[in-house]
């Protein structure tokens, strides 16, 4: 086994370094986990390249490499890799289980197995490393608690809200509808049955919001995009009672969002949907484990490997994070491969 990790850093806004750094022995109860790929977040990831991550708060609550945003940090959830090294009083079944990380981008890594997640043996790596972003889209799902005969609009067509719109299609909607201001995503989802406009289209956008508002506005509508002020859009698109979910998280981004007039009167239902915790209302029966259960089954159904539309090393980072910064379109989800 290599003695040695490549890891990546974030050091600056759109600063990023590939660093060697010795893989410690495992403590008891520990690993080693080689990784095979890394999944990089389009999202929340790209506020922490572009300097927008807020430092008054965690990058997420529940994982521990997470709590201190500031720079130089690593960054990353989703790694899955080969147990290769056992740490005293570990069981002799870890070595070679292939598992799922919330870890950092890195070729090695040191965990405690409490934090690993066995990957089932008839999942491949490259399905295995969408479960938290499969994860987030079945939260989304049971936020936004769409019922038969409803009309769905999701606004981004990103990684997240195309396994959000793989979902939804299986449902008996009576419309299922995306933006975004990507063609290539558009051309996506609307392989996988999705009615998709674009929302730059002065003429696309107000003939569906015609359309959509001759029956009453959208039912549910999920904001995806990572942009603040696209919340207008949704608010454009709903009728009375309508549901808007907010799945992005924008960081230190902000926009003024108008709720006078007909949104006010609408009684517009705003949710906000956060995959580090259960819905209040399902917390009485669900569980992490549970509804990682139904995120596994969805992977095994969908095989989501197949929105893998870049590979790269890890020291071609740079040029990774340059072109999702400046060309977010072109790259529908990219990973590093070990």
């Amino acid at each position: 086994m290599k003695r040695n990790a490549q890891q990546l850093w974030f050091t600056g806004p759109q600063q990023v370094a590939v660093r060697a750094n010795e893989i410690a022995l495992p403590a008891a109860g520990s690993v080693v986990v080689e990784v095979i790929c890394s999944a990089i977040s389009a999202g929340t990831e790209m506020l922490v390249y572009r300097g927008q991550l807020p430092t008054d708060i965690a990058l997420d609550a529940t994982i521990d490499s997470l709590q201190n945003p500031t720079y130089p940090l690593q960054y990353g959830y989703a790694c899955v890799g080969t147990v290769v090294q056992l740490g005293e009083g570990v069981d002799e079944s870890w070595l070679g289980q292939a598992v799922f990380a919330f870890q950092p981008h890195a070729s090695h890594f040191v965990s405690a197995v409490e934090n690993l997640i066995p990957v089932p043996d008839d999942i491949a790596a490259e399905d295995a490393v969408f479960l938290a972003n499969m994860e987030t889209a079945v939260n989304l799902l049971q936020d936004g608690k769409p019922i038969i005969g409803e009309r769905v609009l999701v606004l981004g067509q990103g990684i997240v809200g195309l396994l959000l719109s793989s979902l939804l299609v299986q449902m008996p909607l009576e419309e299922l509808l995306a933006a975004d201001t990507w063609k290539n995503r558009r051309e996506i989802a609307e392989q996988l049955g999705v009615a998709t406009f674009n929302p730059l289209s002065a003429e696309e956008r107000h003939l569906q919001q015609q359309r959509l508002s001759a029956v009453q506005g959208a039912d549910l509508i999920y904001e995806l995009t990572g942009v603040p002020d696209v919340l207008n859009l949704a608010v454009d698109f709903s009728g009375y009672h309508s549901r808007i979910v907010i799945g992005s998280w924008y960081g230190t981004k902000s926009a003024p969002v108008f709720l006078g007039g007909a949104a006010h009167r609408n009684r517009l239902q705003i949710t906000t949907s956060q995959v580090s915790s259960l819905s209040p209302e399902l917390s009485g029966r669900w569980t992490k484990a549970r509804r990682f259960d139904v995120t596994w089954n969805m992977i095994r159904r969908l095989r989501p490997s197949k929105f893998v539309s870049h590979r790269a090393a890890l020291e071609e980072a740079p040029v990774v994070y340059q072109q999702l910064d400046q060309q977010p379109g072109s790259l529908v989800q990219a990973l590093f491969v070990y």
